[in-house]
């Protein structure tokens, strides 16, 4: 399949809505035959972190909403006890449409939507990036990179801290992968508030310096206190 020429893309960086309706249309591969409904992706759209698996499976082609079924169920867990919630994150999947029996997309499928997960990271510029699974790390890493050799790995490419992990459909299959995805998710909870930190100790020293209040270190601290204090201590999910 073709890939969308750049000048037919410009125009629909302008919004989230105008990626949408693009996605809604397309006819561009034999997924949307069969598919139900396009699963775009939802969350906020200025989200610091975003999450992209594969592709939608039967009860996200229902609903056309991501990771909604037993996958999106773990998922929620995971999230919950990472202090996390789905609402301050935005979630996508590399391909918008559900393939033939929750088979994983191939190459010429990604290939064909690549453009629409492509904009929606230009216009949300998350500062994180987690790709659940393979295809979304082949995407947007390497093609032949080797998810068990690169998880937990922080990458970090035009100022994005890419963090490859298990899908959460392969921990339904393998509990085992629980820890280490567990592992993952605290590292990115972590990067999370120093990032958080680092953007609210900007703003409160710029007010400082605005007011004449507030020395640089006692806004640290504040901060740290304060964010330390949203997240509680958590044993992992079951």
């Amino acid at each position: 399949m073709p890939a969308w020429g750049r000048s037919k893309w410009r125009v629909l960086l302008m919004d989230l809505e105008s990626i949408r309706a693009r996605a809604m249309a397309c006819r561009r591969c034999g997924l949307r035959q069969r598919a139900k409904q396009v699963v775009f992706g939802e969350g906020n759209p200025h989200a610091v972190i975003m999450l992209v698996g594969e592709g939608p499976g039967a009860q996200e082609d229902e609903l056309g909403r991501p990771f909604v079924g037993p996958a999106g169920q773990l998922l929620d867990r995971i999230l919950a006890a990472a202090g996390l919630q789905r609402e301050e994150l935005y979630i996508t999947n590399v391909v918008k449409c559900r393939p033939p029996g929750n088979r994983a997309p191939d190459a010429d499928e990604v290939q064909t939507c690549r453009p629409i997960l492509a904009a929606q990271i230009k216009i949300i510029r998350p500062r994180i990036i987690v790709c659940l699974g393979a295809v979304a790390t082949r995407a947007l890493i390497a093609p032949g990179a080797s998810i068990t050799r690169l998880r937990g790995q922080w990458i970090t490419r035009a100022g994005i801290h890419f963090l490859p992990t298990f899908h959460p459909t392969a921990l339904l299959r393998d509990a085992a992968r629980k820890r280490p995805v567990w592992e993952d998710f605290k590292a990115l909870r972590a990067l999370y508030q120093d990032l958080q930190v680092q953007q609210m100790t900007l703003t409160f020293e710029r007010e400082g310096h605005r007011e004449g209040q507030t020395p640089h270190g006692e806004c640290e601290v504040k901060l740290n206190e304060s964010l330390s204090a949203g997240y509680g201590s958590h044993a992992g999910f079951r």
